[in-house]
């Protein structure tokens, strides 16, 4: 039997990764088989297995191509200025959530609303499975570190508050991504522009709130 060329093995791997993701966007995970997956790739029950040890090694590869797909314009826009504010960061990744499809490493297309679906099942997964949580884990931690990196030097530019701390003001980026990711599957947020130009305004705000002074003044930290 003649050896399958490297650009065959990758398209038959992105069939069956393609077919994976309309059943678990479709389906779910846990409805889904390994067999559903054969059968809507249009493969022997067995080709599958030749790619993917189990369901949940496509499940990962999945999950990773969706949250790459949302967090891969911020890092790149992290590391490539001195000056990027949070509004600034959080407007990269949702110009790639306005997208329709995107193009997969076989060069087929994509449905991001297919991708982005199955990367929102993937969250309740990190509360059974050690094996997607640690993955995740590891991912969110590596864009926490870049965005505050990008926060700290924003600072030295004057393009982000110096009162802010940088790693918690990561954290809110990353809080706000993760909301316009679950509003864009879950609750109609299709203006992504339009949410990218209100959040530009509403953090672009410098205005501080009145500070109390003399001796009654009171001291609150939340």
């Amino acid at each position: 039997m003649p050896r399958i060329t490297p650009e065959r093995r990758e398209a038959r791997r992105a069939q069956i990764v393609a077919a994976a993701r309309r059943c678990f966007s479709r389906d779910g995970f846990h409805q889904t088989s390994m067999p559903d997956i054969a059968t809507e790739a249009g493969v022997s029950a067995g080709a599958a297995y030749r790619y993917f040890a189990n369901k949940e090694e496509i499940i990962l590869t999945i999950a990773e191509d969706a949250f790459r797909l949302v967090f891969a314009p911020v890092q790149q826009l992290a590391a490539t200025t001195d000056h990027a504010s949070p509004a600034e960061l959080v407007a990269a990744s949702l110009d790639a959530l306005s997208t329709e499809t995107i193009i997969d490493p076989a060069g087929a297309e994509v449905p991001v609303e297919e991708l982005l679906r199955c990367g929102v099942q993937s969250w309740s997964e990190l509360l059974r499975n050690e094996t997607v949580r640690t993955r995740a884990v590891e991912g969110f931690q590596g864009m926490l570190a870049s965005i505050t990196d990008a926060l700290r030097r924003g600072q030295a530019a004057g393009a982000v508050p110096v009162a802010v701390d940088p790693e918690r003001g990561a954290r809110a980026v990353m809080a706000l991504l993760h909301g316009c990711l679950l509003q864009r599957v879950g609750f109609g947020l299709t203006n992504t522009a339009g949410i990218a130009a209100d959040i530009q305004m509403l953090l672009g705000s410098t205005h501080a709130p009145p500070r109390e002074e003399g001796p009654e003044a009171r001291h609150v930290e939340l």
